[in-house]
């Protein structure tokens, strides 16, 4: 059988700092069969020019009006030819094997409808140092048996971790532009229900790029972002519904709207509501998120409104601390000579930009 191509899809939107280390990691990958698009979805800094170096037979960039990481990664699929698709954010990492231990594992599995994931850990700016740290959904598990462990326990699968076949992804549909937040885990329960099943493959890494409060998922006071993810929490409980409709589904769906009320209250109280009633229908019932002790006291004194100031400051504020300090410790580590922090990145670059195009003009 024809060995499979993969196309490696990069929406990308201001991304000049991190840009270069992922394009490297995707020309990296051990896997020769392989395009990568780059779809700029009208940045304002230098991704774009920077991108561009990269263009060669292999590698594509596309510049168009700004319409959000979904409609990017729509624009990218579109132009795309892969019998596979590896979706990979301008900030994210794959380890250089990746693609090549999932498409080994395909040998085994039985038409093009097996879902790969993989493992993926989290790092700021030095990838050696990632933190892999395995959950529920680390093993190959039936599509209603992967929803209810991550509704049931509130977990996460990082987008790049996931190899899906065309056949797949096209029976999802394209990704939702209407959700400005937790859009990327409503489109993989769509590419879940069309699947057989997900196969994990254990040692294909993924290294995923902690940006906190600057993420554009980060929903924050965002009304917008707020009732956007509540339409996809409805949408995860439908999706796991369709699948089976039973005590233990209901009762993941309810444990699913009590780990998210906290981005609703009390602001949100309205929504609170809804999602009480929503609750009640499947059994269950919600209470309102108590604050931590940390904030609590706040409450008491001051009232909810300061409290809830404090609690988005104070964590902004730990997040910048820990993130200049991992910056400053990646600097030092850059400068040592035949470190091994500089050797593992050295692993994950193809070649270096100079001049002109690589492929063409640049040097490796």
């Amino acid at each position: 059988m024809r060995a499979p191509f993969v196309s490696i899809l990069i929406p990308a939107f201001n991304a000049e700092r991190w840009i270069r280390d992922t394009l490297h990691s995707a020309l990296g990958q051990t896997w020769e069969g392989k395009e990568i698009i780059v779809v700029d979805d009208g940045s304002s800094d230098g991704t774009y020019q920077i991108a561009r170096r990269f263009e060669s037979d292999s590698v594509r960039v596309f510049r168009q009006a700004k319409q959000g990481a979904a409609g990017a990664r729509n624009t990218a699929f579109s132009l795309s030819k892969g019998d596979y698709i590896q979706w990979l954010d301008a900030d994210d990492l794959l380890a250089p094997d990746k693609i090549a231990r999932q498409i080994e594992v395909l040998k085994e599995c039985n038409g093009s409808r097996t879902l790969l994931s993989s493992e993926w850990g989290r790092f700021l700016y030095r990838h050696e140092r990632a933190k892999f740290v395995p959950t529920a959904l680390w093993c190959d598990l039936s599509p209603c048996e992967w929803l209810v462990r991550r509704m049931g326990q509130n977990l996460y699968m990082q987008t790049s971790t996931w190899l899906v076949s065309r056949e797949l992804t096209e029976a999802a549909g394209p990704w939702d532009t209407t959700l400005l937040s937790d859009d990327d885990q409503e489109y993989f329960c769509r590419v879940l229900l069309a699947s057989d099943g997900v196969r994990f493959v254990p040692e294909a890494k993924v290294y995923y790029r902690l940006s906190g409060y600057d993420s554009l998922s980060y929903i924050g006071t965002s009304v917008k972002k707020r009732e956007a993810h509540w339409s996809s929490i409805q949408l995860h409980i439908r999706y796991l519904r369709s699948l089976e409709d039973s005590q233990r589904t209901r009762a993941a769906c309810v444990a699913w709207l009590q780990s998210r009320m906290s981005v609703f209250c009390p602001e949100q109280l309205h929504i609170f509501q809804q999602a009480a009633e929503l609750s009640e229908s499947l059994g269950g019932s919600l209470e309102i998120p108590k604050l931590s002790w940390k904030y609590a006291w706040i409450k008491a004194i001051f009232g909810w409104a300061l409290a809830r100031r404090a609690q988005g400051v104070l964590p902004r504020f730990r997040w910048g601390v820990r993130r200049a300090w991992d910056k400053a410790l990646f600097r030092v580590e850059q400068l040592k000579p035949g470190s091994a922090a500089g050797a593992q990145r050295r692993d994950l670059k193809y070649c270096a930009p100079s001049q002109g195009r690589l492929g063409k003009s640049g040097s490796c």
